[in-house]
């Protein structure tokens, strides 16, 4: 039987996690969740189980397009500056590096985050 999209999905995601390793206090993880409607992210330290700083874009009023993942990752690497966080782990989360997902990241390296 063939899995399904989200258990393909999962094993996108784990894959990618596998290979990039866990976000330590020095070089935390940045991950991006898309849904339907929003865009999202948060910066975590995977030892400690904590998450750091977390945005999204369900505020915007068209919260799935590209200006608002734009605006998202400008916010989110400007609270990462702000708790003094420069160096991240990019963790796209087995969506694919285009689109919302690139835009969101250029915004972010912008912003000062470096990958």
């Amino acid at each position: 039987m063939k899995p399904s999209k989200y258990q393909q999905w999962q094993r996108r995601g784990a894959r990618i996690r596998k290979k990039i390793g866990e976000g330590t206090a020095q070089k935390p993880r940045l991950v991006v969740f898309r849904s339907n409607t929003a865009l999202y992210a948060q910066v975590i330290n995977d030892v400690d189980g904590v998450t750091l700083v977390s945005s999204h874009s369900l505020k915007e009023k068209n919260a799935g397009n590209l200006d608002a993942a734009k605006k998202v990752g400008a916010e989110i690497a400007q609270k990462a500056k702000a708790a003094k966080i420069t160096t991240v782990v990019f963790d796209r989360n087995g969506y694919t590096y285009h689109g919302k997902v690139e835009a969101f990241v250029e915004a972010a390296r912008e912003g000062g985050l470096t990958f």
